[in-house]
């Protein structure tokens, strides 16, 4: 008999070495009996839990997802775009692992329905977050603007370390470039 919670424990296994495996050899080179090797599982596992590689494969996406979740409400819409920065420049999105894992679902998502998909989405989430505390602060019209611009510098800036291997200090200065862009919005256009 099976024990309780084996199956999330293995699950989270089989992503981590997804995450691990696409970081090595890219997404078309990620075997299943090459992400089963590194999680020591044997292959059947994965269509056990998942049904088919392309299912972990989006579950593994969609773990590195949730790591951009707001766990905890931040006080005032301030720090919430703050906590979104942050999330966004945190050690898990730093990870030499995780930014090969994105790039790789980044430049698959352009071939692939599903992926093309999930990329929508957390693009989607991103701006919406951002406007919603803009909102809050500023404007209509200028807090739309802000939340395009943030989340086009997040992006920017985060491809940018992750394409030229920055290390924990670029990506820090990415961040901090992110967040004086946010305050000089607000300076300039806060509602009175």
């Amino acid at each position: 008999m099976p024990k309780v919670g084996m199956g999330s424990l293995r699950r989270q296994q089989l992503i981590d070495a997804t995450i691990q495996v696409v970081a090595e050899v890219g997404l078309k080179g990620a075997t299943i009996s090459l992400i089963s090797k590194r999680a020591g599982m044997s292959s059947g596992i994965i269509s056990h839990y998942f049904g088919s590689k392309h299912a972990l494969i989006e579950a593994s996406v969609q773990y590195l997802l949730s790591q951009l979740k707001i766990s905890d409400s931040p006080d005032t819409p301030y720090d919430r775009l703050m906590k979104i920065v942050d999330l966004n420049f945190s050690d898990v999105q730093q990870a030499d692992a995780s930014t090969k894992t994105w790039l790789s679902f980044w430049g698959q998502s352009m071939h692939d329905p599903e992926l093309y998909r999930l990329q929508e989405i957390n693009k989607r989430r991103l701006v919406s977050n951002l406007r919603y505390s803009f909102k809050q602060l500023l404007d209509p019209k200028t807090a739309y603007d802000a939340a395009e611009v943030t989340a086009a510098l997040i992006d920017g800036f985060w491809l940018r370390c992750a394409l030229s291997r920055a290390n924990h200090e670029k990506f820090n200065q990415a961040k901090e470039y992110c967040k004086k862009y946010i305050n000089e919005v607000l300076e300039q256009h806060t509602l009175p």
